[in-house]
This record gives structure tokens, C-alpha cells and sequence, in this order.
């Protein structure tokens, strides 16, 4: 991808280089959300609503552009890193900063975790070991370390590398889409009963996992050339552009693959029927490059997180250091990626998925209630994009987010409340530790 951009980035205050313009911006917005969750949830959706799921895509890309535009007007105030977790401490104060800042970096930790599994899946597709095993776990192993090694050398460099993997991503989902509308048998639209309000709610949930991941590009802020302007422009050409081609996705597949339901590649197996073997490769090598060009994405923000958290002193300052010739955080960068494999070692999609779910809607209500806190207020910078309609935008999208809260599993809310005790443990020792520290003699 072409970027029209300054030939030496600017160093930001923070010692950060602000190497990531508006294009960049938007690639890296399609990059994390057309990921793992287009490449394995068409079934599993499908499985629970049959051809209703349509309307479920429909009605998650409702609510999460309601999200995206109170994301993208809060967005719009301020410059530096570290997206919900700044804006929770700038309208609530540290200690609730601190809780959703863990949820955000838990949230791309179990996302990454997630996608690494769904790309061994589709390496399967190739060469059967490495799905399960021994196999499995040297690819994870692989993949994690080289796209680590990419983020500590330089945010400009992961920033390129995901323009390329985006690139190589929406070519083989277009043609999939372009390719597989004319074959679509009309009678696979039909269904024998109207699924209930669980199941169309359970889906709409594990739609969120496919539909997120656009708020992180926020998280980086102060590596972003222009955060107030360029963010809500990513934001909103993003989220309308994926609705469209999430859309005709599962049109190709409901009406292209009649065992839907069971697949476990669904848009492989649905592009083999209609394009053959070479087809379902395509697809295959599609779902590789685009799982793994989210995982760089994931391993690049998610630093960014604990990074503004140590920052603001709120866990061990070491996790704020800056490498003296990248200029990354690369032990942030380290200690995440760390995490990442092991809970890609031992997790499944679905339920790192569901748990990453709930995390994520955790931090959209801290964002949105940040927007009404700083219209009231009127302290902040001011915003360069509104969202219109007054504050009906922010309450549907506060309510939709706490319906879908409501409803999920007990297993997963107590894990979500586990993560954030121990979180708070963490950051109750750390602030034990400052207060124990000898002072510097006068």
C-alpha cells in the first residue's frame, strides 16, 4: 500500500516516533478486524441460527457503528497512547483507568491467542500436522516469535508489514464474494423456524469478536501522525467498508455450503465447491495471511497498553521502556508476547473468543461513558467529530453493550472477574512497593 507520508517521522513527547499516518490507519483497522473471526464464525453462527444469521451480521454491524462513532468522536480529543484506558482516567480517575486498562490488554492478548489457533487451522488445510500436536505448537511457536521480532524492530516496519498483509487479505475475500454470488442456491436461505432470543443474542455476541478490534488502532495514539483527524476518518470508512463484505461473505456461504454448520473451515470448504481445489487454497492461504496479519497488529497494540499503564506508574515501570535505537517498548512488546503463547498453547477459539468478547464490551462502556462525561464537562480539547443525534447514539450503544453482557455465560463473567482481581492484586503490590521505596535524600 502507497503512503503518502513524511520521509523522517516525528518523535512525539513520549519518545515514541509517530510513524503510523491515515492510510496506515485504515489498513490497520481492516487488518484487525478482517482476522480469524470472518474465517471460522460463518459456521458456528450459522450452527446456531441457520439462515437468520444474516440478520444477525446485520444487527451487530448496527451496534458496533453506534460503538464506533462515540469511539471515533472521543477519539477525535486527544493525541497521546493508550485509547480507553486514557480516556477512562481522564473522566473517572486511575483506579477505574487501571481496570479497564488490564481488560484492554487482556482483550488483545486472548484475541491474539484466539486468531493463532484459528490460523493452525487453516495451515491444516495444507499439511495435517500442523492443526494438532507437536506440529501445532511449532508453528505457534514460530509465528509468535518472528512477528514479535517484527514489532520490536520498529512500528514503521509492523505498520508496513500490515498494509502488505492487508492487501493480502481482501484479495482472496473478494474474489471468494466476487466468484461465489453466482452460485448461490436461493433455497439455502430458507429455515424451518425463527431461531429464539438466546440463540440470535449468543450470535450477535460472538459476532462482536469478528467485528472488533477497530478500537485498538486508538490504543496507539501517540505513534499516529495525526490522531484527532485521522482516527475517526479510519474509523468510519472501516466499520462501513467490513459490514458490506462480512455481509456478502456469509450470502456465499449460507447459499454455496449445505453441511455449513459443521464446517471447520467454512470458507475453504464453501470455495471448493464452487471454485475446486484450487479455490479452497486460495481461501486457505487467504485465512493465513489474514489471521497472521492480525496477530502482528495484536502484538503491536497491545504493548501500547501496558506501556501508557507504566507510564502512569501504575504497574513497574519497566514495562515502560523505550528501546534506545527502535524506539518501541519492546519489554511491554517481550512480556506480551510471552503471555500470547501460552495461552494460544493451551486455549480454543471459541471460548478465548467468547471471553475476549467480554473484555472488549467491558472497555466500550468505559468509552462511551467518557463521551458523556467529557460533553458535560467541557474540559477536554475539543472533539473534531461529533456524533449526531444528540446522546441517543451513546445510550442505544451503552444498552446494547449491557444487554450483551447480561446474557453471557457464567464460566466466562467469573474468569473476566478472576483477570480483573488479579489485575487489581498487581497493581495493589505495585503501589505497596512505591510507598515502601526509600526517598532520595534532600
Amino acid at each position: 500500500m502507497v503512503t503518502w507520508a513524511p520521509s523522517r517521522p516525528e518523535t512525539a513527547s513520549s519518545g515514541l516516533v509517530r510513524g503510523v499516518y491515515r492510510w496506515d490507519a485504515v489498513a490497520l483497522m481492516v487488518n484487525g478486524i478482517v482476522g480469524a473471526g470472518i474465517f471460522a464464525l460463518p459456521s458456528k453462527v450459522h450452527a446456531l441460527v441457520g439462515g437468520y444469521g444474516l440478520l444477525a451480521f446485520a444487527a451487530c454491524a448496527l451496534i458496533v457503528a453506534g460503538i464506533a462513532l462515540c469511539c471515533a468522536e472521543v477519539a477525535s480529543r486527544f493525541t497521546e497512547t493508550g485509547g480507553a484506558y486514557l480516556y477512562a482516567r481522564r473522566a473517572f480517575g486511575p483506579h477505574a483507568a487501571f481496570g479497564v486498562g488490564w481488560l484492554m490488554w487482556l482483550t488483545r492478548l486472548s484475541a491474539a491467542a484466539a486468531i493463532v489457533n484459528v490460523t493452525t487451522s487453516y495451515l491444516g488445510y495444507f499439511w495435517a500436522p500442523a492443526a494438532s500436536g507437536i506440529g501445532r505448537a511449532s508453528f505457534i511457536t514460530i509465528i509468535v516469535a518472528t512477528l514479535t521480532a517484527v514489532n520490536v524492530v520498529g512500528v514503521r516496519r509492523a505498520a508496513t508489514l500490515c498494509n502488505l498483509f492487508t492487501i493480502g487479505k481482501l484479495v482472496p475475500l473478494l474474489l471468494f464474494t466476487g466468484v461465489g454470488l453466482f452460485f448461490l442456491d436461493p433455497r439455502a436461505f430458507t429455515s424451518a423456524a425463527r431461531p429464539g432470543l438466546e440463540p440470535f443474542t449468543a450470535a450477535i455476541a460472538q459476532l462482536i469478536f469478528a467485528f472488533g478490534r477497530y478500537e485498538a488502532t486508538v490504543v496507539a495514539g501517540g505513534e499516529i501522525s495525526d490522531p484527532r483527524h485521522d482516527l475517526p476518518f479510519a474509523t468510519l470508512l472501516t466499520i462501513g467498508f467490513v459490514a458490506i463484505l462480512y455481509l456478502l461473505i456469509q450470502s456465499v456461504c449460507i447459499g454455496t455450503l449445505p453441511d455449513l454448520a459443521a464446517s471447520q473451515r467454512p470458507l475453504a470448504d464453501a470455495s471448493a465447491r464452487f471454485m475446486g481445489s484450487a479455490g479452497g487454497s486460495i481461501i486457505a492461504a487467504g485465512a493465513v495471511l489474514s489471521t497472521v496479519g492480525v496477530l502482528l497488529g495484536g502484538l503491536l497494540i497491545a504493548p501500547r497498553v501496558l506501556f501508557a499503564m507504566a507510564v502512569e506508574n501504575q504497574v513497574p515501570p519497566v514495562l515502560g521502556r523505550i528501546h534506545g535505537r527502535f524506539h518501541t517498548p519492546h519489554v511491554a512488546i517481550l512480556v506480551g508476547a510471552g503471555l500470547v503463547l501460552g495461552l494460544a498453547l493451551s486455549g480454543s477459539f471459541t471460548y478465548l473468543a467468547t471471553l475476549n468478547v467480554l473484555a472488549r464490551l467491558t472497555t466500550f462502556l468505559a468509552t462511551i461513558g467518557s463521551l458523556l462525561v467529557f460533553r458535560r464537562r467541557g474540559d477536554e480539547p475539543a472533539a473534531t467529530f461529533r456524533v449526531p443525534f444528540g446522546a441517543v447514539v451513546p445510550l442505544v450503544s451503552l444498552a446494547a453493550c449491557l444487554w450483551l453482557l447480561a446474557r453471557a455465560g457464567g464460566r466466562e463473567l467469573r474468569d473476566v472477574a478472576i483477570a480483573v482481581a488479579v489485575g487489581f492484586s498487581v497493581y495493589g503490590a505495585h503501589r505497596l512497593s512505591r510507598g515502601r521505596a526509600p526517598r532520595a535524600p534532600a
